[in-house]
């Protein structure tokens, strides 16, 4: 009885947990979304902030995955992780203060690029809606990934090459495996340019397994080093037999891998 009953606690708790979580994401994407915007990858962030000084968006306050960042994994979090429910009451202390008094030098964003950033009116929220966003922000990484699972893949030592087949055969998928290196220009722009695009992984995780293979550390899998001309970026297609389908050397737009993508689909 004690274990049905404790079960059907934590049961509770999770649901409530979801709730809490989409309530503050109702709020945030009413109060807060025609502000702060929304997601833009990591890669691209950097690129705009260090390397095109914020030219590429011009952005004057931090994107919705920015503030989820900046709250649970930088420097300057607020509260500890290994205290998760102390952690929450911080953050709903810090988000009722700063809202209401959005004072750019408290801030908790990266103090490289507060410069850019604008002062924003004060949003006055209730105890509820505190919970809920701080319960939003708590899972924002968690929930995305649920929903948009990363199709970059990388291959470490200690790969099992069957169990990669098996799944290509389960899942009924062919294999890209992405030739990279630690000191490869364009395969950097290739992963910032078109990998990091949400679309393009949309359309290689629905057809595709994809590996990346850093060959300054690990060997290619499927004896590929013996068709590898030491060119980086290198993509390799093969099927779930491990017939080896295309070989594409150099960087590539979004429109030519697309095409690529096709090319080793049956034009789809």
């Amino acid at each position: 009885m004690f274990k049905k009953v404790l079960l059907l606690t934590l049961l509770l708790l999770s649901i409530n947990l979801n709730a809490s979580y989409e309530e503050g994401k109702k709020i945030f994407e009413n109060k807060c979304a025609s502000c702060h915007g929304k997601y833009i990858s990591i890669q691209n962030l950097k690129i705009n902030f260090f390397e095109k000084n914020n030219e590429m968006y011009k952005l004057t306050v931090p994107t919705v995955n920015m503030l989820a960042y900046a709250i649970m994994d930088s420097s300057k979090r607020v509260g500890d992780p290994e205290d998760p429910e102390m952690q929450q009451m911080e953050i709903e202390e810090y988000l009722k203060g700063y809202l209401e008094d959005p004072d750019i030098t408290q801030t908790i964003c990266d103090d490289q690029i507060i410069k850019y950033y604008e002062k924003k009116k004060p949003i006055i929220i209730s105890d509820d809606e505190a919970v809920n966003l701080a319960q939003f922000f708590m899972n924002y990484k968690k929930m995305r990934e649920k929903k948009h699972p990363s199709i970059l893949k990388v291959l470490k030592d200690g790969y099992d090459e069957n169990k990669i087949l098996e799944q290509a055969k389960k899942e009924n998928k062919k294999l890209i495996i992405y030739a990279t290196s630690d000191t490869c220009y364009y395969c950097k722009k290739m992963k910032n340019d078109v990998l990091s695009l949400l679309d393009i992984q949309k359309r290689i995780n629905k057809d595709f397994i994809f590996l990346e293979v850093n060959v300054d550390y690990i060997k290619l899998p499927f004896e590929l080093k013996k068709h590898f001309k030491g060119i980086t970026p290198t993509f390799f297609f093969m099927d779930s037999d491990k017939k080896l389908l295309n070989i594409y050397p150099g960087a590539w737009v979004k429109s030519d891998f697309i095409i690529i993508l096709k090319e080793n689909n049956n034009g789809k």
